[in-house]
């Protein structure tokens, strides 16, 4: 049986849903992207942010400012280019984002106990699959 490209969507997306309604949401989808951007990848121009959420750099600032109000994101001149920001991510801000990831964790676990056994193995089986997905580059 084909795998259809909606299909995988739709059942992703469901599941994205599940985990957000379950978990208390300590910050948007942006700043959680802006601050996995800026734990995985170091500091970042706030420029090259705002191209990988493909939005305004105006509107990445405003949230970078936020994160900073927050302390979450700390600001410094780009070494290479003293008129460019770049952000930062402090230890608060990782801490914010491995509370999440527990949380999602945590409903993830409940989930996953609802399985059968092989239900599970499929699954494990296909992470692979998914983790080379989710690493293409569009």
């Amino acid at each position: 049986m084909a795998m259809d490209s909606a299909e995988l969507d739709a059942a992703i997306l469901a599941l994205y849903w599940r985990i957000s309604r379950q978990t208390q949401r300590e910050l948007s989808r942006s700043a959680a992207s802006v601050l996995g951007t800026l734990r995985d990848e170091g500091p970042t121009r706030i420029t090259d942010l705002a191209k990988l959420e493909a939005v305004t750099q105006p509107t990445r600032t405003t949230l970078v400012t936020r994160l900073e109000r927050d302390g979450l994101v700390t600001r410094s001149p780009d070494p290479a280019d003293a008129r460019a920001v770049r952000a930062g991510i402090t230890d608060e801000g990782r801490e914010r984002l491995a509370r999440m990831r527990a949380a999602r964790a945590a409903v993830l676990d409940a989930a996953l106990a609802e399985l059968e056994p092989d239900e599970r193995a499929a699954l494990r089986d296909a992470l692979p699959v998914l983790e080379k997905l989710s690493r293409r580059n569009p």
